[in-house]
């Protein structure tokens, strides 16, 4: 199989307890992707063996303004010591918390002045915090329905801030129902932003469940990025339309080029 596969635990049988999803995935064959750990029974995912691909990095914090950089550094740095323990391959980022239903925390229209210089400062220095503790983090691209008012959500902002930052330990992680919702044009954004890819994440839009069931030729994309010389991680952060093991099924057939 050209990529390696994983999928989102907390979105898929989510009346089962979050060890359970991270061994029946590792019984599948597919990594695991976290969200926020301190919900989680940290000793029972340890026991489950699983491949833990990639969590939430943070718990709060934001990347232009003094205090919320404070609050990111701190903040990533107690999650990175959960993710070593997991042994987590990447932990993510956004430009700003996310609350209830992904709301950004603050809401912000527009950037003052020299935000995208503060942006790539707090980057630099989440780069040093993560060769300092032999981890990578990735900066993850939003979409402006879902994530109304998030700093430096667009895939065209992520793209800049981490190719300018241009880092081995800041990677993004494209996030493809974003971005087809935001900007569309998928293909072209994958080879854009390919010398910077950690990730690339994917759910069908409308509805963002598993490919095959919306409007994105997820065929097409494997294809595209096989071609491009793209062989890392894929992962499905998308619910199920109807049981969870036809929808990951669908997900690897759709990637197995």
């Amino acid at each position: 199989m050209t990529f390696q596969l994983a999928a989102c635990a907390e979105m898929l049988w989510r009346d089962r307890p979050i060890d359970w999803r991270a061994s029946r995935l590792k019984e599948m064959g597919f990594g695991v992707g976290l969200w926020n750990w301190p919900a989680h029974d940290l000793d029972a995912l340890e026991r489950t063996g699983a491949t833990f691909t990639i969590m939430n990095g943070y718990l709060e914090g934001r990347l232009a303004d003094a205090e919320g950089a404070k609050a990111l550094l701190r903040s990533a740095r107690e999650t990175a010591a959960v993710g070593k323990r997991l042994g987590v391959h990447r932990l993510n980022l956004h430009g700003t918390g996310l609350g209830d239903m992904g709301i950004p925390i603050p809401q912000m229209g527009s950037h003052a002045p020299g935000a995208a210089q503060r942006a790539q400062d707090t980057l630099h220095r989440i780069c040093d915090l993560g060769e300092e503790m032999g981890v990578v983090f990735t900066l993850e691209n939003l979409n402006p329905i879902d994530h109304p008012g998030c700093p430096f959500g667009s895939t065209e902002a992520v793209l800049s801030l981490v190719a300018a930052v241009d880092r081995p330990q800041l990677r993004i992680n494209l996030d493809l129902y974003h971005t087809q919702i935001g900007e569309g044009d998928l293909i072209r954004w994958c080879k854009a932003c390919l010398p910077w890819i950690g990730e690339v994440q994917v759910a069908d839009n409308p509805g963002r469940c598993e490919p095959g069931t919306g409007e994105i030729n997820y065929r097409g994309v494997a294809t595209a990025l096989k071609a491009i010389g793209y062989s890392g991680p894929v992962g499905m952060e998308a619910f199920a339309a109807g049981e969870e093991d036809i929808a990951l099924e669908a997900f690897r057939n759709a990637f197995s080029v």
